[in-house]
């Protein structure tokens, strides 16, 4: 089976079967690989101009007139609506097509680009920059509609590497943007260079992603898969746990730099020069963390993920406490890999989990796979949408916790007892022993739940 060749008007792919293992051999990898690459390039440009503002507020010294707990409040509220549009823009990729909707989303984000390099100076109110920070959050909505996109065009023996692929291409815009503003504060460089470099490249991910992009008309005007993932309990429980592992990366992202500069006092430079590793490292291993989700089953790789990083919060505790900016630079950077790998084991889970369900339902071949992918698409803007509000409690807890006590520690306590939550459900709902499940369903008189060791 062939595909079929998309129209030079529209690009519309209208029979699409990434299972079939011939018609995948024989076109779908290549045409599925090619749209990988340019939603990467997309996606990327998104994570930058949404994490901007972590670095843009390095930038603003004194003479902006803002405290760290405005800072904190700033980046909370990027990080909010980045958060809150990816709802929106999941539903876009079926009314629009995965290719259309790209071109839209990577244009919008000249709109929060100029606006930043319009207002971007002292004497400027903290409301303006607050405002401009809301259209910010639009970059953060790109990685829903980006995933949902995706996730369509690869089937599912391959969505861990996939989709970890896509992300982790994405989320390399994070140290992207980071690295680049170390070189103009090192040159002595003012924000509105950072955001001169952005403009232009925002433009050639547009115009690729029109040139280079197809739509999935199997995917068009399904809507009613949200509200169907919505009615699952599934996509709920892995946005709880998608909170503890995106939800930390991006929201260290955010604070990562203020963190320096408040509690152990380092210039924007130096800060600058330390930020950027965390959020890299992050990024690269989730592409691991789907492959290790791939062989070993995502939930198994999520489980001990989750025992990693707090072990790792535990240590961030002593080395601040202590004041020792090496190990807590150290262990920061081990802690934002681990969120980076579950980031990767978590989103694997996500198909696995709906596959499993539908063939429990008694569906079967492409029935069974049509269905996983209708829902775990719907859902994967569902549960990003959720997962991301976690950097806006880290953003909150850092703030309060550095009002109260003038440090982080406080903060990384609560983080330390929520990863503790994630572990606990994580194990129960997807690891516990089907015989487990059985003798419990017994008791107390309910369907014995499926088990999820493999997803």
């Amino acid at each position: 089976m062939a595909a079929p060749a998309p129209t030079s008007r529209s690009r519309w792919i209208q029979e699409w079967d990434p299972e079939d293992e011939a018609f995948w051999n024989a076109t779908g990898e290549k045409v599925a690989r090619r749209n990988l690459v340019f939603s990467v390039l997309s996606e990327h440009i998104g994570f930058s101009i949404w994490t901007m503002w972590s670095v843009l507020v390095l930038f603003m010294g004194p003479e902006y007139g803002l405290t760290p707990a405005d800072k904190f409040l700033l980046t909370s509220v990027v990080t909010l609506v980045g958060a809150v549009v990816r709802v929106p823009y999941t539903f876009a990729v079926a009314l629009f097509g995965g290719r259309n909707w790209t071109v839209v989303s990577a244009s919008l984000l000249l709109v929060p680009t100029v606006a930043a390099f319009a207002v971007m100076e002292p004497g400027t109110s903290f409301g303006t920059f607050l405002l401009v920070g809301l259209l910010a959050g639009i970059g953060g909505g790109n990685f829903a509609s980006s995933m949902t996109n995706i996730n369509a065009f690869f089937p599912l023996r391959r969505k861990g590497w996939a989709l970890g692929l896509n992300a982790g291409g994405g989320n390399i815009g994070v140290p992207a943007v980071q690295l680049v503003a170390l070189a103009i504060i090192g040159a002595g460089g003012g924000p509105r260079v950072l955001l001169g470099i952005y403009i232009p490249l925002i433009v050639v991910a547009a115009v690729l992603a029109a040139l280079f992009m197809d739509n999935l008309a199997t995917v068009r005007n399904d809507t009613g898969a949200a509200a169907d993932a919505a009615k699952d309990p599934h996509t709920w429980i892995m946005s709880f746990l998608y909170v503890g592992t995106f939800g930390s990366f991006i929201g260290y992202a955010f604070a990562f730099g203020q963190v320096l500069q408040v509690q152990f006092g380092r210039t924007p430079l130096e800060a600058a020069y330390l930020t950027f590793i965390g959020p890299l490292l992050g990024s690269l291993v989730r592409p691991v963390g789907g492959r290790l989700a791939d062989r070993y089953g995502g939930a198994r790789i999520t489980l001990w993920n989750y025992v990693g990083m707090a072990a790792a919060t535990v240590l961030l505790v002593v080395a601040g406490v202590g004041g020792s900016l090496p190990v807590f630079v150290t262990v920061f950077v081990v802690l934002f890999a681990l969120s980076g790998l579950g980031n990767g084991s978590t989103y694997k889970m996500i198909p696995g989990i709906f596959q499993a369900r539908a063939l429990a339902e008694g569906l079967t071949g492409e029935q069974a796979v049509a269905r996983g992918r209708r829902l775990s698409g719907a859902a994967m803007g569902l549960i990003g949408a959720v997962g991301a509000l976690g950097g806006v409690g880290i953003n909150l807890a850092f703030r309060q916790s550095f009002l109260t006590s003038g440090s982080g520690t406080g903060a990384f306590v609560a983080f330390l007892v929520f990863y503790g939550l994630c572990f606990a459900v994580t194990w129960a709902v997807y690891l516990r022993g089907p015989a487990a499940q059985g003798r419990a369903a017994t008791a107390t008189g309910t369907e014995p739940q499926l088990s999820y060791a493999e997803v």
